[in-house]
């Protein structure tokens, strides 16, 4: 009875146009009521849902995302990416896709991605000829690349839900995938643009020179190099290295490029402090429904009715990729994680799948939903950039999403795509 009124009245609550975060907050409340938990564990769960040391890299990540964003490294890394593979049909997505990948080694956030790089790259799509459409959806899909490719906000938030799975080795599980995403999203993007002839116009523009151009995005390519390889050292960790991340980005920006004066800085602190404000706030409010889910064991008789059913893994695993790319369509990343985490976490351990893997899986089925409609947060941004509705990016997207889904497959069907490199690194 409690575990119904809990779903109604979140489900109610989803229905009325309630924010996600305080619907969860409320329901996880009735449930804590109704099983007399005592009130007040809401405010202290409200706390603990915070007060993780992981969670500090949150903010500073976010951060590291707006002042890249703002210090001019993504038309500096686009140059140095069109001195490598010239100009042509087809050439200008396979740059966007690149460099959108590249830029997921340096910030956390799928739509501040599709920001950075479509800032840079829409205006000279249209000047080689690709309809604003297509070239929306390819800067969509390749941002969602993003939260894959560490470090990784999705992530981040995951390793403070789920006991076993730490945040190196999830960055470290995430690298092929992610990799291998947006390779599978280049040969669409190819394919359709020498298919309907987009990008005849790019030819006449002439190739930047190399060693130029590879001195200019020298500091943008050596951004990664210190965040990862600095965590793989030893130097400092994931949560540090978001701080160090960000001192180095304002040092290219304002001494080395100098496009970002001391006054900007206080816009670029309010925006980032702005988005990890709601992300933080709705992690607490969520940690009251998660804290009433796992106390009362509302998962518990799922996961026994469907192991006891003899239901196949990879069955119960195809449930909960099918569910979840439809629920991605509509909610935001976090929010998945925050309501089907509590949820997915008794199966996945009745299951005994590697909770790493089942992370990556998980961000990954998200990484979809960011550039799928309706809801699709990093075309939303993209469409919005190049003056589009999204409904006119369907019959592009969908060639995305099938790529995507190709690999999607893989990393079920071998998951030591995601966990050789975890364990070649000891994690």
């Amino acid at each position: 009875m409690t575990g119904f009124a809990i779903f109604a009245v979140f489900i109610v609550l989803m229905l009325a146009g309630v924010p996600i975060g305080v619907a969860l907050m409320l329901a996880g409340s009735v449930g804590i009521g109704f099983a007399d938990l005592g009130w007040l564990s809401i405010p202290n769960n409200f706390y603990a849902g915070i007060a993780k040391y992981p969670l500090l890299a949150l903010p500073m990540f976010v951060l590291v995302g707006s002042i890249f964003d703002r210090s001019g490294v993504a038309q500096r890394l686009v140059n140095f990416a069109l001195a490598i593979v010239g100009r042509g049909p087809g050439m200008l997505p396979m740059v966007a896709i690149g460099v959108a990948m590249f830029l997921g080694g340096i910030s956390g956030s799928g739509p501040a991605n599709a920001a950075a790089v479509g800032g840079v790259m829409l205006a000279a799509m249209a000047r080689a000829g690709y309809p604003p459409a297509y070239s929306a959806s390819v800067i969509g899909a390749a941002a969602a690349t993003d939260i894959l490719i560490p470090p990784s906000i999705a992530f981040i938030v995951y390793s403070v839900m789920v006991p076993g799975a730490s945040v190196p080795a999830l960055f470290a599980a995430g690298m092929v995938p992610g990799v291998l995403a947006g390779f599978a999203l280049i040969v669409p993007a190819v394919w359709l643009a020498r298919h309907h002839g987009f990008g005849v116009n790019d030819r006449a523009t002439p190739r930047p020179p190399f060693l130029r151009a590879l001195r200019e995005a020298t500091w943008g390519l050596f951004a990664p190099v210190l965040i990862l390889g600095g965590m793989r050292a030893g130097w400092f960790t994931p949560t540090e290295a978001a701080v160090v991340a960000v001192v180095y980005g304002l040092f290219v920006g304002m001494v080395v490029y100098r496009t970002m004066r001391a006054a900007d800085l206080i816009e670029i602190f309010v925006e980032a402090a702005e988005v990890s404000g709601v992300i933080m706030i709705v992690v607490a409010l969520a940690s009251v429904f998660a804290y009433a889910v796992s106390t009362l064991g509302l998962a518990d008789p799922l996961t026994r009715m469907v192991i006891d059913s003899g239901m196949h893994a990879g069955w119960a695993l195809t449930v909960i990729v099918v569910v979840l790319l439809g629920v991605g369509m509509v909610l935001d990343g976090i929010s998945i994680f925050l309501i089907f985490v509590p949820l997915l976490t008794p199966l996945m351990k009745g299951f005994d799948w590697d909770p790493v893997w089942f992370g990556v899986l998980l961000t990954y089925m998200v990484a979809i939903g960011q550039f799928t409609p309706p809801m699709a947060v990093n075309l939303m941004v993209s469409s919005r950039l190049a003056g589009v509705r999204m409904e006119q990016t369907v019959p592009w997207v969908i060639w995305f999403v099938f790529a995507m889904l190709v690999v999607l497959v893989m990393l079920i069907a071998i998951p030591d795509l995601a966990l050789w490199l975890p364990r070649a690194l000891h994690y």
